[in-house]
């Protein structure tokens, strides 16, 4: 999503949870469909958004290629570049423009670099083991973009001026896809990227406004290049995870951890809304598991340190997979979203008095490698004595369990979680996370935020004998 104020991003939130109460009988059955298959290095990986105007001093694509070895020993598996092209200069927000304000499709910002620069720092991932993904900005364009050469392929009002997609959105000119050769434009132009450039997939912009059809034209078409080709909707919409796309954002879910975080709803809440888009979504259905974007104030600044930390305890956890954004790794609280989207403000890397962020988030990374257990989509909730404030809930299969207790409120909890067999399990030391006194299962203490991670081995009548 680009360039979207709180207040917009709340009321799109809002939307998004009135739509999915509201489904059609049609979208419901998708619950019953198998989700198309996903690469398993998408399953088994870690997201890390960049956007490379604020990731480095320097604010270009070298600035990010030198960095691949620190992403590489964090561990992240996939790497979102925010748009590369050029922005449009006509209706400009702010001193530089947001990225998603794109005037070529086919060209690199001068200010990142060239298309050599990109080519490296793709190269330097795969060397890495990395994989790399591009931003595509598919429901508009700037205003001055090379695109409007071609009037029809954009939206227009009865006497037959261009219009943006949404009023709000003033800097950005709205595409209509009832043009065949806007299909094909965009169609070629992604093909150019995979071959030019060797790019993995695709994080798809405000997928939701841009007719499934094409989507699905898009798939079968990249498919045809590059078979293992990923493709990320930024969407919280069933039916395009049954054809066209392999994961989408866990908005819903975003938006029950704000009010769980910030305006103390219940913890319980979690569960809830977690079972909802269960029944809604295709079987398998894959979904980016969030608490920080560039749409978003910082998590740290959202729910306090503590409060993001035991957020991405339980994103991390959870089935899906796991986004890190930007600095996110080192506790940066520097501003994002509208309207630091649109200028520079560059990543605070040695921010004073905070937890080792980093070691934190390379325990949980390699522990979702090291386990298939955690990467599976069973989740299976348990009953505890303090719903109100606390989360927990297991994560099996036939060789590893792990149970999960995240205390989601700032004040301390005596708990006991429903488990009738506890023998075994023993409690997961994460880097940079202090032991504390929380004690073994079934019962525990946990301070203000604090969050456990429990496992025990399989032991199957074989191995018992």
């Amino acid at each position: 999503m680009n360039f979207k104020g709180t207040s917009l991003l709340a009321g799109l939130l809002a939307a998004a949870l009135m739509l999915v109460s509201a489904r059609s009988l049609a979208d419901q059955n998708l619950a019953a469909v198998p989700a198309r298959p996903s690469p398993d290095w998408l399953r088994s990986g870690t997201i890390y958004e960049i956007f490379p105007r604020d990731f480095s001093p320097a604010g270009n694509l070298p600035g990010v290629t030198a960095h691949l070895d620190d992403l590489k020993n964090l561990g992240v598996g996939v790497l979102w570049i925010m748009p590369i092209h050029p922005i449009g200069e006509k209706f400009r927000k702010g001193e530089f423009g947001s990225p998603y304000s794109i005037k070529d499709y086919y060209a690199v910002d001068p200010n990142y670099g060239t298309l050599a620069d990109f080519k490296q720092l793709v190269a330097g991932a795969h060397q890495r083991g990395m994989k790399v993904i591009m931003d595509l900005v598919a429901n508009h364009t700037a205003w001055d973009s090379v695109m409007m050469a071609h009037p029809d392929f954009y939206k227009q009002d009865a006497p037959g001026h261009v219009i943006p997609p949404v009023p709000e959105w003033t800097d950005v000119a709205g595409l209509n896809y009832a043009s065949p050769g806007l299909r094909t434009y965009m169609i070629d132009m992604l093909k150019y990227w995979i071959t030019q450039a060797d790019v993995d997939g695709f994080r798809c912009d405000v997928a939701y406004m841009v007719p499934t059809d094409f989507w699905e034209q898009v798939r079968d078409a990249l498919a045809e290049v590059k078979p293992d080709i990923m493709m990320l909707a930024e969407a919280s919409k069933p039916e395009l995870l049954k054809k066209a796309f392999d994961i989408d954002y866990s908005w819903p879910l975003l938006a029950t951890m704000n009010g769980v975080l910030i305006h103390d709803a219940p913890a319980a809440d979690v569960r809830r809304t977690w079972e909802e888009n269960h029944r809604e979504f295709p079987k398998g259905a894959l979904h980016l598991r969030i608490t920080d974007d560039h749409d978003e104030a910082r998590a740290v600044a959202r729910y306090g340190l503590g409060g993001s930390l035991a957020a991405s305890a339980l994103m991390f956890t959870l089935d899906g997979v796991p986004l890190l954004y930007n600095g996110m790794e080192v506790g940066d609280a520097t501003e994002s979203g509208d309207p630091a989207l649109f200028d520079k403000l560059t990543i605070f890397w040695a921010p004073k008095e905070r937890l080792p962020l980093r070691k934190v988030y390379h325990d949980l990374i390699q522990l979702r490698k090291q386990y298939a257990a955690l990467r599976t989509d069973r989740v299976d909730w348990l009953r505890n004595s303090d719903e109100t404030r606390l989360v927990t809930f297991r994560r099996a299969d036939d060789q590893d369990e792990f149970v999960v207790v995240i205390n989601l409120s700032s004040r301390p909890v005596n708990a006991k979680v429903d488990l009738t067999e506890t023998a075994g399990f023993q409690a997961v030391k994460i880097a940079g996370v202090p032991d504390g006194t929380a004690g073994g299962l079934p019962a525990l203490h946990l301070n203000g935020f604090e969050w456990r991670i429990f496992h025990r081995p399989v032991v199957t009548t074989a191995a018992a004998k």
